[in-house]
């Protein structure tokens, strides 16, 4: 059941939540190793193996969570790591828990060190170790937990603590979603929303949805505004364009952050190489959504490049951008 108290945007996005992993578009070679997981726990009658998903936002990684509980037909707690901001809040999650549920943790590389020391042993032992009273009467007191299973989800997997890192049996990599597969995500999301979408539109929008479903569910429910007020309801190939359009979102995929990224770079810094830190500092934005937003598209495309001395815009980038790409770049300094 949905909550009612959830905002219009959350109730969207759990109503086009796949269900089971049947009905997950894509992600071919993480369903058929779930599957195993998922039937050989089942078959043992034991809870899932701790499991990691990361990767770029927006590819499933909270789904697929999901999913997981509703296959092993368990409970899911979801939380995620700033707002576990003390050991005494992850050890009232963790004490309300029952055997075989799963506990799920988004942005769990924000962990802090204290909370993770917690956790460690609950993932590994099932226990919870904390100390009771001061000074020479102080004692460890250890508290047995039931089984359960804990799915981690990261955008940086490398800020994951190794130590961490090591208790997950699984660890999975979403990459972005072929052409096929974001024509068949907006169709299932067009079919439960009860849009007219033609087959041209359908591909329109999941070109222009950078390989994510979250962005193909957003710009659907756009063009479908656009639709509702400048047409007759119907998106076909022509009402896309001309809604994607209006949203700055070109044929690629790229929106206004996208451009302004590698535009800053060829105008401002002859194309690179320039700091990531540079580059934020230039646009007023944030480093970490220069990082985790913008990059990882760019970089799925070939228009930038990472290199030590920082990034560099490619000959795509300019063609794309309609720009003269330089014969020969000059020397720059490492900026960071």
């Amino acid at each position: 059941m949905i909550d009612p108290a959830l905002k219009p945007e959350d109730r969207f996005d759990l109503t086009m939540r796949p269900r089971h992993l049947a009905e997950v578009i894509g992600q071919e070679r993480i369903k058929d190793n779930l599957r195993i997981l998922i039937d050989a726990a089942l078959h043992r009658g034991d809870p899932l193996e701790h499991v990691l998903f990361y990767g770029p936002p927006g590819l499933g990684k909270t789904t697929f969570a999901h999913v997981i509980a509703n296959e092993m037909s368990v409970n899911i707690k979801v939380t995620s790591g700033p707002a576990i901001e003390r050991p005494g809040d992850l050890a009232a999650i963790l004490t309300n828990l029952h055997a075989g549920d799963v506990f799920f943790i988004d942005e769990i590389h924000r962990l802090g060190r204290a909370v993770e020391e917690i956790l460690y042993p609950a993932m590994e032992d099932f226990a919870l170790d904390f100390i009771a009273g001061k000074g020479p009467s102080a004692r460890s007191i250890r508290l047995r937990l039931p089984r359960f299973t804990v799915i981690g989800a990261t955008t940086r997997l490398a800020l994951v603590t190794a130590p961490l890192r090591a208790r997950f049996g699984a660890v999975f990599r979403l990459d972005y979603y072929d052409l096929e597969a974001m024509r068949a995500i907006v169709a299932r999301a067009a079919q439960l929303l009860n849009v007219q979408i033609d087959e041209e539109g359908m591909r329109e929008i999941a070109q222009r949805s950078r390989g994510t479903p979250r962005v193909a569910l957003r710009l659907l429910r756009r063009v479908r505004d656009f639709a509702t007020v400048r047409a007759n309801g119907v998106i076909t190939r022509k009402i896309a364009c001309e809604a994607l359009d209006l949203l700055e979102v070109d044929s690629l995929g790229l929106d206004d952050i996208d451009r302004r990224v590698l535009r800053t770079i060829i105008e401002k810094y002859n194309g690179g190489p320039v700091g990531l830190s540079t580059i934020a500092a230039s646009l007023s934005e944030e480093t970490d959504t220069i990082m985790d937003v913008v990059e990882p598209y760019l970089l799925q495309l070939g228009m930038i490049e990472r290199t030590p001395q920082g990034r560099i815009v490619t000959r795509a980038a300019y063609e794309h951008l309609g720009c003269k790409f330089p014969d020969e770049r000059p020397a720059q300094p490492t900026l960071f």
